[in-house]
């Protein structure tokens, strides 16, 4: 049941330190207006268009390849043709890894093609072996050293859908830790059960990286119902698996972070920024993934732009997100002096499904405001909900030297059906999902834009080995 406004409002301010900063307060005309807002983006076919316009003109998009320099040239055209007063792009440099080709077949009594598709950070190389399957991470960590020599490791971890997706944690975790433990192990090759919740032969890819010193093997990803099958022909007896992957690393490339920005009215020194990733992998058009959060958020900017906000509003289209926060990372180093300036952040990378909860790192700092938000959000079917959400990707880095971060959190039990395969296309995302996101993104940014006073911003020295 939603929470009225006074609840909410109530609970906030429970939570509040004894010692409470300045009040910040958002005045009567700015949240009516955010209440008009609201109405307006529910029918605005912006973020759409926008959407439409990425997956098809450029389509997908992996980071370091011809299409990335496309999409870099879609976004500044893009931003530029919604109005945006400033764009402009800063640079990104990281390792460049290609997919050429991939294969999988059993060998033997049984043989048969499996769908498989190359982790990104594998080397080339063709293996033959018996697999020997682990029913999780932990398995596979228990086996004893050297007890894979010769041998394909097959971890097969059926991920969960949970509308946090928060069992990502186990299958993404998989993906990035288990090359390098069936290393350790001995073996020749990594094979592991989708991260995915589908049932489907669309396998899903995403990053993985070994450990420094140890030599990478051929690393890969089965579709959900070829990891079952595989799974029944290892329970029949020995299975040998031939798997075969052109692929790897190919020197540096150079990208762009693109930002635009509708200058601030009364504080233009002062920046909400929001925005998305704009790479994706190769298999997909990359609509989910996130082709919406940079719909969502460019089409915020675009229908703030007439309202004149107090504040610069900043979105970013981040560089190569999905092989390591590279773009992330390359906008803290150049902007973590920035960090009071900074108000607030908001990032939109975990699709376009219904959002349903809201969080802020100044939940203690600031309730009254964030009440006065929330009851603008309310209506879209929104809850406030306390110490459940994060910053998302792209962001992180900056929170991590002090910026403020606000939390929409989107209902991710699909989300994982899609991400990372060739099924993220734009025909999965709901019109009328997107455009409730685009009016969540507008509500708050314009909110946080209005207020007269801060979240909570402020510079904070880096972690040990960031």
């Amino acid at each position: 049941m939603r929470a009225t406004a006074l609840a909410v409002a109530l609970a906030l301010l429970v939570a509040a330190p004894l010692q409470a900063a300045q009040p910040t307060r958002i005045d009567q005309p700015s949240l009516d207006r955010a209440a008009a807002l609201r109405t307006q983006a529910l029918a605005d076919p912006t973020a759409w268009q926008v959407l439409e316009s990425l997956t098809t003109e450029v389509g997908p998009r992996m980071a370091g390849s011809e299409a990335d320099a496309r999409a870099v040239e879609w976004a500044r055209a893009k931003f530029k043709a919604l109005g945006y007063d400033r764009v402009w792009t800063e640079p990104v440099t990281f390792p460049k890894w290609e997919r050429r080709s991939e294969a999988a077949r059993v060998l033997g009594a049984h043989a048969q093609p499996l769908r498989v598709t190359a982790l990104g950070g594998s080397p080339a190389g063709t293996v033959e072996g018996e697999v020997v399957r682990f029913a999780d991470l932990a398995a596979l960590q228990a086996a004893p050293d050297g007890s894979l020599a010769g041998k394909i490791a097959f971890v097969d971890y059926p991920m969960q859908a949970r509308a946090d997706g928060s069992d990502y944690r186990n299958g993404g975790g998989i993906r990035w830790a288990g090359p390098s433990l069936a290393v350790h192990k001995g073996a020749i090759g990594f094979l592991m059960r989708s991260a995915g919740t589908d049932t489907s032969r669309a396998a899903h890819t995403g990053g993985t990286r070994f450990e420094e010193g140890l030599k990478p093997i051929p690393a890969a990803a089965l579709s959900t119902i070829d990891a079952a099958q595989l799974a029944r022909l290892a329970a029949l007896g020995p299975t040998r698996v031939q798997l075969a992957l052109d692929c790897g690393w190919d020197g540096q490339y150079t990208s762009q972070n693109v930002i635009g920005e509708i200058t601030g009215s009364k504080r233009p020194q002062e920046i909400v920024l929001i925005g998305g990733h704009l790479d994706s992998w190769d298999l997909g058009t990359g609509a989910i993934d996130d082709g919406a959060g940079i719909a969502i958020t460019m089409a915020t900017g675009a229908l703030l732009k007439p309202l004149k906000p107090a504040r610069s509003i900043r979105v970013v289209a981040f560089a190569n997100e999905e092989q390591g926060l590279w773009g992330g990372r390359a906008y803290m180093q150049k902007h973590a002096g920035d960090v009071g300036k900074h108000i607030i952040a908001v990032e939109s990378d975990f699709g376009a499904d219904h959002i349903y909860g809201f969080d802020s790192s100044a939940r203690d700092l600031q309730p009254a405001a964030l009440a006065q938000i929330q009851q603008v959000l309310a209506p879209l079917g929104i809850s406030w909900m306390p110490g459940k959400g994060e910053p998302e990707s792209d962001i992180g880095p900056l929170t991590e030297r002090g910026m403020a971060w606000a939390w929409l959190g989107h209902d991710g039990t699909r989300y994982f059906d899609l991400h990372h395969n060739a099924e993220d296309t734009l025909d999965k995302i709901n019109p009328q999902s997107l455009a409730q996101n685009t009016a969540a993104y507008a509500v708050f940014t314009w909110l946080a834009a209005q207020a007269d006073g801060d979240f909570g911003s402020a510079p904070k020295p880096p972690s040990a080995g960031k």
